[in-house]
């Protein structure tokens, strides 16, 4: 770990207040300014300003335990004793508190990511620690609160003490007042998915637009008609841009957000267990941190660190088997139905270890067979990918959707035409691995009773990255996917693949909260709407402008971007649906959807009739040095250049919605008195996602740090950009000036 300065924790303050003293902490910009105090009930309120303007107007703090049932709090042998009527019956976390000690300090030091969008992130901020004490009930917590420049992050803590050490939280008050009606970037708030188009609308507006909000999933469980998801995006009247979240979400429900639209004021709202519970927690511990991203640039909030900054270092002494992947997979015949996860269509129903594969008869579209693995190892081998991702390889998914099935899948024993050894010694001997594909069909225990067969399986044939899903209803019957008892599974299968030195990329698990700082095999994550659902009748076409500002304020998402032919009823006769993108910004997406885990999503021939545009694929970077935001507002366009991991060569991408958008790009970021060779990849000038996505025009120059260059982006396109230092003067030779 590298430090730019002396870690400096200095106490300005410990010393014991009794009463209503007003504690102020400000950023160390000066910019951001958090006000602390106790109302007349003794409630936390806490309020935010930015450059004077109101972000967060008072809002109270606190949590609500639940009532304990004497009853059910002992063994069933002694419920007859008197005794048992002295338990803890008191749910108050929330009022009758007193201030007691009060801790503020500073905190300065640069750390180095194992992978990332830098090489080096500052974590810079003030701190203000509030020990309430309440007396009616002799409890005690502290509050905590940490002001960087871009934003401040918040959360509980409960030291160990006699009168407060098992509990059960009913909900978590924590509030966050809006100062107006803002526009706001949201998807409904759900317990069991985040696969939904986001809607751009005032506060006021989401209960209205609830309703059509709600588009059909595997597993969904919406709760309120204005309950909304973090990461909240939202643009004040006077230009403020706001984000919510949370960071370091471990051993906690996910935290999603419920509007009083009548005060437009957002207070959490956990998500429960089966039995309505919201967690259970044992002194000492804490919540994760609630965190407010503040600037009055939109670019501010693409480049905040504050999610990773408060999360842990990394715990994995060895790091050195971890590195991001490019790479391809059969996936997409898959998901248009041009081919199928099954082997057979024979079968109704599969017992695993009871039916006889041999005995059935394959059905001919079964895309995980030996002959097409090899076709496309043979393709990222000629094109320099690093592996190939196989799904639908094992015995099973003839009956594993929608059964409520515990015994689903083994994760070790292939289909008849899937012969492992074969295609790891194939894809060795060219210098590619293949990636793992882990479905548990949402049966945790069946998963987790398998997984170290699982992962000793991978270790033993060459695997070292998986791909893991949980479509479907959570088994155990009542849990869901974002809940504590869910979240502890998805933390748990990381540390188990940690020590197998296994990289993880989980599908529809909870989103990210910046535990990949502490586990960085946690190498993606979906949680959100993919490329998949552009066969399932399209994304919004503004879709990957606002998913930066919401779903990656958390982490990388495995995104799945490079389709090429975006017309699905070339793939299938029967799926009308249509990718909403030109085939350029398809390539820009490789800058602007960060992930240190990129995938080629689209099938080989259809890269193969457009080479020239999948060279960008091929030569963009997908670990950075240095990332810059050039042009950035939800919704409607992000510029993003980046510099590849030790290397002086850059590349750009931007993303548009549905009305384009032109830019007037400086190189100002280029090392002076140095030339480099751009190829610019542009939509044409009658390009259009839906009319005519794949017109494009590659033309090459050279750059300098003085040079000037306007593109246009289509609707629904963008543009890319591989800047390439100049090392040999003949590489340069006979191109123009940019």
């Amino acid at each position: 770990m590298k430090r730019k300065k002396n870690l400096s924790l200095v106490f300005l303050l410990c010393i014991s207040f009794i009463g209503n003293a007003q504690q102020k902490l400000t950023s160390p910009d000066g910019n951001l300014e958090m006000t602390f105090r106790l109302n007349q009930e003794g409630a936390p309120v806490y309020e935010l300003t930015y450059k004077q303007k109101e972000v967060i107007k008072p809002s109270t703090l606190g949590l609500e335990l639940k009532k304990e049932d004497a009853d059910a709090a002992v063994d069933f042998e002694f419920k007859q004793r008197k005794d048992v009527t002295t338990l803890d019956k008191k749910t108050n976390l929330y009022n009758g508190f007193e201030i007691g000690e009060v801790k503020t300090s500073t905190f300065d030091e640069t750390w180095k990511p194992v992978w990332g969008e830098e090489k080096e992130i500052r974590d810079h901020y003030n701190e203000l620690a509030v020990t309430l004490n309440q007396p009616a009930n002799d409890r005690h917590i502290v509050i905590r609160f940490r002001l960087f420049n871009d934003g401040l992050g918040f959360r509980y803590e409960f030291p160990q003490q006699k009168e407060l050490n098992y509990f059960v939280i009913k909900e978590e008050h924590s509030q966050f007042g809006m100062a107006g009606d803002h526009t706001a970037f949201w998807i409904p708030g759900d317990y069991d998915t985040q696969e939904y188009d986001y809607t751009t609308s005032r506060l006021s507006e989401i209960r209205g637009l609830m309703k059509k909000a709600i588009t059909p999933n595997s597993s969904q469980t919406p709760f309120s008609p204005t309950g909304v998801q973090t990461a909240l995006m939202m643009k004040t009247d006077d230009g403020l841009y706001i984000n919510l979240h949370e960071a370091a979400l471990v051993d906690y429900a996910c935290m999603h957000l419920n509007l009083d639209d009548k005060n437009m004021v957002f207070e959490s709202w956990l998500t429960p267990d089966a039995r309505g519970d919201k967690g259970y927690l044992q002194t000492p511990c804490n919540s994760p941190w609630r965190t407010v991203i503040v600037s009055d640039d939109a670019r501010d909030i693409l480049a905040s660190r504050i999610t990773l900054n408060l999360n842990e270092p990394c715990k994995l002494e060895d790091v050195s088997w971890i590195k991001p992947v490019k790479y391809i997979g059969v996936w997409w015949d898959m998901i248009t139905n041009k081919g199928t996860w099954a082997y057979t269509d024979e079968l109704s129903s599969v017992k695993l270890g009871v039916t006889d594969y041999s005995k059935t008869k394959p059905n001919g579209r079964h895309s995980a067979n030996t002959a097409n693995v090899k076709r496309y190892i043979d393709f990222a081998a000629q094109n320099g990918f690093d592996q190939v991702l196989v799904e639908g390889w094992n015995e099973g998914w003839e009956d594993w959707f929608g059964k409520s099935k515990d015994y689903v899948f083994d994760f070790v024993t292939p289909y008849p035409d899937f012969n492992v050894k074969e295609l790891q010694s194939y894809a060795a001997g060219k210098g590619v691995r293949l990636m793992m594909h882990h479905e548990t069909s949402a049966s945790v225990r069946n998963y987790e009773r398998h997984m170290d067969k699982a992962y000793q399986f991978m270790v033993d044939n060459g695997y070292n990255s998986v791909k893991s899903g949980y479509v479907g209803d959570i088994i155990p019957r009542g849990e869901y996917h974002y809940g504590q008892w869910m979240n502890n599974h998805y933390l748990f299968a990381v540390k188990k693949a940690a020590g197998y030195k296994i990289m993880v990329n989980a599908h529809e698990a909870v989103r990210p909260t910046g535990l990949c700082r502490t586990y960085p095999n946690l190498i993606g994550n979906e949680s959100a709407r993919g490329t998949e659902y552009e066969s399932f009748g399209g994304n919004n076409v503004d879709h990957t402008t606002i998913l930066p500002f919401t779903r990656l304020v958390g982490g990388p998402m495995d995104y799945t971007p490079g389709i090429f032919e975006t017309h699905c009823n070339k793939m299938n006769p029967n799926n009308n649906s249509q990718v909403r993108s030109t085939l350029v910004r398809q390539l820009a997406l490789y800058v602007t959807m960060y992930s240190p885990l990129q995938m080629a999503a689209d099938i080989p021939e259809n890269y193969e009739r457009f080479m020239d545009a999948f060279q960008f694929i091929k030569d963009v970077a997908i670990d950075w040095d240095e990332s810059l935001y050039l042009e950035a507002e939800p919704g409607d366009y992000i510029t993003i250049a980046r510099r590849a991991k030790g290397s002086n060569d850059w590349f750009i991408g931007c993303t548009a919605d549905e009305n384009g958008h032109t830019s007037k790009l400086t190189f100002d970021f280029l090392q002076p008195g140095k030339q480099y060779v751009a190829t610019v990849y542009a939509d044409a000038k009658d390009a259009d996602w839906k009319n005519n996505p794949q017109a494009y025009t590659i033309s090459k120059g050279v750059l300098t740090n003085k040079s000037k260059l306007t593109l246009r982006a289509a609707s629904g396109g963008g543009y890319a950009i591989s800047i390439k230092e100049v090392k040999d003067k003949s590489e340069a030779k006979g191109l123009k000036r940019l």
